[in-house]
């Protein structure tokens, strides 16, 4: 996945201006911008949804420890046409 590794970069890179201004906040990266900044992660999940559909985005809590998924939710088989699989 590629462009996602290209959101968390952008996020990384941005990370300690987004402290400072956005703490606790929810944000989106689409394309490796800032897209919004929200106040709860439901907010955030249906801007990206309504805007940018099945991405890939990133939605990330500013100040968060950073998240592991799990293999099974990154794992795209190749017989399954590009449906994530769960």
């Amino acid at each position: 996945m590629p462009e996602i590794d290209r959101e968390i970069a952008a996020f990384d890179a941005m990370r300690e201006k987004l402290e400072k201004e956005h703490l606790g906040k929810w944000v989106v990266l689409y394309e490796e911008k800032l897209a919004g900044v929200f106040d709860t992660f439901e907010a955030a999940a249906e801007s990206a949804v309504s805007k940018y559909g099945r991405g890939p985005y990133l939605i990330r809590q500013v100040g968060a420890p950073p998240i592991t998924l799990p293999a099974s939710v990154m794992y795209y088989p190749a017989h399954a046409g590009n449906k994530v699989r769960v």
